[in-house]
């Protein structure tokens, strides 16, 4: 294992509808490949490593990712950011470049990631909203749904809102907010985003409470189903998988 003598903390933004989300797959495009691909070509070798704050999904883009770059030598930050820039795809964008110590941990020093479901639902909106607006065909009723986003707020259970969980995994998570907002910046007569934020999160865990929300707001679930949801845990897991196009990691916040 290298003795890394330099640590970097950059932050990105993407659009990931074309992509296989950011962990390397074979033989599919993902986020982290193109990042490593462009610091291979910037740096002229491969004596470096990257490691992300976190796992997407397929299609999820983020408005706030942060990753670790661990090489042997320094750069002018400002310098790096721009050859970043310039040779990067054009749905990727580095924001910022600051330089971390030995200690610090990408995945383990996440205080909170805040995540937005974007929404909306009546009139058929543009094509052009599809990478990052998923659009519903059928009438919610957004009351109920801000009702029911409250519900899941504090310490719970979310055992039925994991897929495909491993041996360790730990189910109670507290959910710090939760809450269905009407987005007003994105010139649509109904669009909204399910806000939800916690220090971490299983895997489709937010899109399965957003479909979740959905089932509320359609009225294929009740309220008090919903509650029941987070207290009988030995119940099958919840059926319903919000599309990965309209989910988007807002905001990374480290110790």
């Amino acid at each position: 294992m290298a003795n890394w003598t330099h640590f970097h903390l950059i932050r990105i933004e993407f659009l990931g509808y074309r992509y296989h989300g950011w962990m390397k797959q074979p033989g599919l495009k993902t986020i982290h490949q193109m990042i490593d691909k462009t610091l291979l070509f910037i740096l002229g070798h491969e004596n470096f490593k990257t490691l992300g704050c976190s796992r997407t999904d397929a299609k999820v883009s983020a408005e706030d990712f942060a990753f670790e770059l661990f090489t042997m030598e320094t750069f002018e930050l400002p310098k790096l950011l721009q050859l970043l820039n310039t040779n990067l795809p054009n749905d990727i964008r580095a924001k910022s470049i600051s330089k971390v110590n030995s200690s610090f941990n990408i995945i383990q020093d996440v205080r909170v990631k805040e995540y937005h479901y974007h929404f909306t639902f009546g009139d058929r909106p543009h094509p052009f909203n599809a990478p990052t607006i998923h659009y519903f065909s059928e009438n919610l009723d957004i009351n109920l749904m801000k009702e029911a986003a409250g519900i899941f707020k504090g310490t719970h259970c979310f055992k039925r809102y994991v897929s495909k969980p491993s041996a360790g995994t730990q189910f109670d998570r507290e959910i710090l907010i939760s809450e269905v907002v009407q987005n007003k910046e994105s010139g649509l007569k109904q669009a909204y985003y399910f806000r939800i934020a916690s220090t971490g999160f299983m895997r489709y865990q937010v899109r399965l409470m957003m479909g979740s929300l959905l089932d509320v707001g359609q009225g294929v679930i009740s309220l008090e189903q919903l509650k029941e949801s987070l207290e009988d845990s030995d119940k099958p897991p919840m059926f319903r998988i919000a599309p990965s196009s309209g989910l988007r990691l807002h905001r990374v916040t480290f110790k």
